[in-house]
């Protein structure tokens, strides 16, 4: 009996303090016991048996660990902890193998789950390094079906038998095929020809908004991940929803993914479940020439830059990036985001060799560059292609036929004037309701207008995120916005800024408010916008949704005792304001999509085109409706384009915001503001 490329073999055997046998770490327990012996595959020669206690971070063990193997928590205690355990034993075996007269050896255990999924999620999570023996190892039960194909189910034999089975065939059995564990994960390009296993892929939910390619694949250590077989997801804002599409090497390393269902990153669990090879295509697959040539350079890492000037050229961003970071290939390693008709997007992803560089890079988020600070994140090749097929695949003016959804004015004035007497809560958790925004502000509260606090829902009907709160003056919002900025709600930290009704409504029809100002909303050209000022616009349809689920009752919290309980702080549930997302919006790390709109059901537009309602155009006059404008039209070309007639500012503004558009896509209905 011989292995290809060792002399020796060290069977390996270990526990935990939760699961034995078939379900071995897939509750996330960590190692207790760890046992091998040398063995030498000449002379049918064996070293001495070693057995090492581990000490655990929780001594907490289940019923079956101590029936099996008759620990203690009391026992375990005066054990040495993992790397010192993994220090005996690399020690320990040299020692033996000098004894044999031998120099090398390949680690043997008892199926693949002592390695792929306790050993190596273990260290990865206690941040150290396994030596290079655990990347490397025979799955004995493997072996063992090889020699004897028509004994009985593997699974019902223990490592003592088949090991003994596999001793006395001597040379008849050769160890040629080690079960590999890859040493990092490889980025690279997904073309959409390409054929995916369904087998072969899962869906991971729960991931922190932060997390990179990377992070996921530290998540699944141990599990070999195919090529560029991660793709972080977005959802219909271009924001990443939390959720990835991960494609393995083979369905056996699917299978053991499936196990790791609710292992933790950091402090969140994260849920794995099955997916199929077309999911990941649609995620991960592009088509694009210019994108598959910039995602060839093999190994590199992603930055995703936001915010860059309109006007910023190649020079610019190899500039501001600097010496200390190098830009693989120069200019060539450079990807600005465009729409189809050339204009810049404020978007590129830039390609660094290596892990300093891309690190030095990240250090200049929110630098300043002209008169913009530049967001910096890590990004994937996966989300490269989702940005680029976005922007790329879809016209920003569709052109088929539009039904007429009634405006309804809202029960409760949204001011517009330019005091700043507004605040923007921007970072809320999904799941905060009114109340939890009420508890967050504390004492402020008091200060807020009656009908003041304006949950902005997203195009399901869900809160997005997003709210505005109208104070009792400008300087009670600053107040709020000094006080409130950063501050943490339940997990997460809450942006607060300082605006006026003039902005929140400006916001709600798609432009973009933070602390670097106000920019305009794709809609209109950037000489144009100042003059665009129009009340929120809060769909009829709005009253179909039923968020009473998702904005419960509201509770007065401690912090506002003092304030009269008849005073109410939120709109009737009809008037909740529906956010236009769009191509600017600010919220980090995102990767924004290229128009933006609001939803409603199918139901809602047929009932809305009979239905009689206020007429969006109050005053007199004809109203003409263009198509086929050039992308870049503003409002001075089409002043000039009527040049000799009668047109107002005012209507010229409300047609270019209000003209509403229904595109169908495969199964779902999506109303466009253009």
């Amino acid at each position: 009996m011989t292995a290809s490329h060792s002399d020796s073999l060290v069977v390996l055997f270990g526990a935990t303090a939760g699961a034995y046998g078939a379900k071995l770490g897939s509750d996330e327990r960590e190692l207790i016991l760890l046992v091998w012996q040398v063995v030498d595959l000449h002379s049918k020669k064996v070293g001495t048996l070693h057995k090492s206690l581990v000490k655990a971070d929780n001594l907490d063990l289940s019923d079956q660990c101590r029936e099996v193997s008759g620990l203690t928590p009391e026992g375990l205690g005066k054990a040495e902890p993992l790397d010192r355990v993994l220090q005996q034993f690399s020690q320990l075996v040299s020692s033996d193998l000098k004894v044999l007269g031998r120099s090398s050896y390949t680690l043997c255990s008892d199926g693949q789950l002592l390695i792929r999924q306790v050993l190596h999620p273990e260290t990865s999570k206690k941040n150290f390094l396994l030596s290079d023996c655990f990347y490397s190892f025979y799955d004995l039960r493997k072996e063992f079906h090889t020699c004897y194909p028509s004994s009985a189910a593997v699974k019902d034999q223990t490592i003592k038998t088949m090991a003994e089975c596999i001793l006395l065939i001597g040379s008849d059995h050769v160890f040629t095929e080690p079960e590999t564990v890859k040493y990092k994960y490889e980025t690279g390009p997904c073309s959409k020809s390409e054929t995916v296993d369904s087998e072969t892929v899962i869906r991971a939910r729960g991931l922190p908004w932060q997390s990179s390619d990377q992070d996921i694949a530290r998540f699944f250590k141990g599990l070999n991940i195919a090529k560029g077989g991660v793709a972080l997801c977005l959802n219909a804002q271009g924001r990443r929803n939390g959720e990835a599409l991960v494609r393995f090497v083979n369905s056996e390393q699917r299978d053991l993914a499936l196990e790791r269902h609710k292992h933790h990153m950091g402090s969140r669990y994260i849920e794995v479940y099955k997916a199929t090879g077309e999911e990941f295509l649609k995620i991960a697959g592009g088509t694009s020439n210019e994108v598959a040539q910039f995602l060839s350079k093999e190994n590199q890492v992603i930055i995703r830059m936001r915010g860059l000037p309109f006007t910023a050229t190649q020079e610019d961003v190899l500039g501001f990036l600097g010496p200390e970071c190098p830009v693989t290939g120069g200019k060539e390693g450079l990807l600005f985001v465009k729409y189809p008709d050339g204009r810049p997007t404020g978007d590129a992803f830039v390609l660094f060799s290596c892990e300093e560089y891309a690190q030095n890079a990240l250090k200049k988020h929110k630098e300043i560059l002209g008169k913009r600070y530049i967001e910096l994140f890590r990004s994937t090749a996966a989300e490269v292609q989702q940005v680029l097929n976005r922007y790329m695949s879809t016209p920003l003016i569709p052109t088929l036929p539009t039904p007429i959804i009634p405006v309804i004015p809202p029960p409760y004035t949204i001011a517009t004037g330019s005091i700043r007497d507004c605040v923007r809560l921007r970072g809320l958790p999904y799941t905060a309701g009114i109340d939890d925004i009420l508890e967050f502000m504390g004492d402020a509260t008091a200060d807020i207008k009656p009908h003041g606090v304006h949950m902005v829902l997203n195009q399901q009907g869900r809160p997005s995120g997003d709210a505005f709160i109208q104070m009792k003056s400008a300087d009670k919002a600053f107040m709020v916005a000094q006080k409130c900025h950063k501050k943490m709600m339940k997990d997460r930290y809450v942006e607060v800024f300082q605006c006026s009704g003039e902005e929140m409504n400006f916001v709600l029809m798609g432009g973009t408010l933070n602390r670097s100002g106000l920019s305009p909303p794709p809609c209109l050209s950037p000489p144009a916008y100042a003059a665009f000022q129009t009340a929120a616009v809060i769909p009829a349809e709005a009253a179909l949704y039923q968020p009473q689920a998702l904005l419960p009752t509201t509770r007065t919290p401690q912090a506002s005792a003092a304030a009269p309980p008849t005073v109410t702080y939120y709109p009737a549930q009809a008037a909740q304001l529906y956010m236009n997302y769009t191509a600017y919006y600010p919220s980090p790390p995102v990767s924004p999509t290229t128009v933006g709109y609001i939803a409603a059901p199918p139901g809602a537009v047929a009932a809305a085109a009979t239905a009689t309602h206020t007429p969006i155009l109050p005053q007199p006059g004809a109203l003409v409706r263009m198509q086929g404008l050039p992308y870049n039209t503003g409002m001075k070309e089409i002043l000039s384009f009527f040049q000799g007639y009668q047109v107002s500012m005012q209507s010229l503004s409300l047609i270019l915001c209000l003209d509403l558009q229904v595109m169908i896509t495969g199964d779902q209905t999506e109303q466009w503001y253009c």
